[in-house]
């Protein structure tokens, strides 16, 4: 099983939106006065804190006894990591509180003014994700800016049983090429570059003026990068395991873990080589291959592009340029990336990742959950 967060958008009336808007607020300040009570206390149990302060949020913030929980829970997951308090944004809902009629797409949510039923705006894409889905968990309340309002929905479905693999399907993972499959299939990261040197120059124009509105604006740029990221790598995960699954293939990842340690750049590469979220990336692939059964591994990253997918020779001087492969012994010639696709295709795994063919065991990731949609 693997869950899936399903975004959509409600429309709700004048006074259900008001009725929202207090569930909001009072549900960030129970959250405030738990936190207050953790810190105090030195202890972020959520059992401990629901005996200290569950009578407390219940009479002090007209919450119902749900909320309540919820609110102090979502404190119990916080840890005292992070300094400063919760903003008024969103709430936490489970199955008792919250429940969508998917026939009438209308979503039923308990609020500070009892149960509210309100209309859904959604498109083709997510009407199917909720009638497939097996179940819905829970969600989140979101206050969009502008008066919108959003829910993120928990699906739950049932994964499709991994099929014998026929063959792998390596994919390397760069910075000029985002991604690189073992068929020479390449994503460019040229366009990727030039929207990261946008917002470099937008986000150094802004803090240099250092206003109210240009600290406003940064938060608006931020997020858009966010989103360009994580468009960008759900289109990569998407493709990448759709070609495995229609050629019936494994799919094998390097395993990047501690990457910005090993390697040395010069201070001019730093912030490119930093700007991808490749973690990000593999996660995306990582869930897509649990809800299609596509098998799944990381293999070792060393030496992969400088490495003869044809002899095996490894030479550092194998790797002319960027961009050029040519073997010092055999004299095989290709593309670096698509060379160094073919050797993670071929190597072996050190880290399945999903159901993968010929372990001991199934590794299947528990409880994937995608990015909103």
């Amino acid at each position: 099983m693997s869950l899936l967060s399903v975004r959509c958008k409600l429309i709700p009336q004048p006074s259900q939106a008001e009725s929202l808007d207090r569930t909001v607020d009072a549900f960030t300040a129970a959250c405030n006065h738990v936190l207050k009570v953790a810190r105090a206390e030195q202890n972020f149990s959520k059992f401990v804190l629901q005996k200290l302060t569950y009578q407390d949020v219940r009479a002090g913030f007209g919450l119902s006894a749900n909320l309540a929980v919820r609110a102090i829970a979502r404190v119990g997951k916080r840890k005292g990591k992070r300094t400063g308090g919760f903003k008024a944004t969103s709430v936490d809902y489970d199955q008792r509180i919250l429940s969508v009629k998917i026939k009438d797409e209308t979503i039923s949510l308990t609020t500070v003014n009892g149960r509210l039923t309100i209309p859904l705006k959604i498109g083709g894409y997510q009407r199917h994700l909720l009638r497939t889905a097996l179940s819905i968990q829970g969600g989140q309340l979101v206050r969009g800016q502008k008066s919108k309002w959003y829910i993120h929905l928990q699906c739950k479905f049932a994964d499709e049983t991994p099929q014998e693999p026929n063959g792998a399907l390596g994919v390397d993972l760069g910075i000029q090429n985002l991604a690189t499959t073992s068929e020479g299939q390449t994503f460019t990261g040229a366009n990727v570059e030039q929207a990261r040197q946008k917002f470099l120059r937008h986000r150094s124009s802004l803090q240099k003026r250092g206003s109210r509105s240009a600290k406003r604006r940064l938060k608006k740029v931020a997020g858009r990068e966010a989103r360009f990221r994580r468009d960008t790598n759900h289109k990569i995960a998407k493709h990448v395991v759709e070609t495995a699954k229609r050629t019936g293939r494994k799919l094998k990842l390097e395993d990047l873990s501690g990457i910005r340690d090993r390697v040395r750049l010069r201070r001019s590469q730093r912030a490119k080589h930093s700007g991808w979220s490749f973690y990000q990336l593999r996660e995306f692939v990582q869930y897509r291959a649990v809800r299609d059964g596509v098998p799944l591994g990381l293999v070792d990253a060393r030496n992969t592009s400088r490495t003869c997918s044809a002899c095996g020779h490894c030479e550092k001087s194998n790797r002319k340029r960027q961009a050029e492969f040519r073997c010092c012994s055999c004299g095989y010639s290709a593309n670096a990336d698509v060379n160094a696709a073919i050797n993670i295709a071929m190597a072996d795994v050190v880290q399945p990742i999903v159901a993968w063919s010929g372990c001991s065991s199934v590794h299947d990731a528990p409880a994937v959950t995608s990015p909103r949609l």
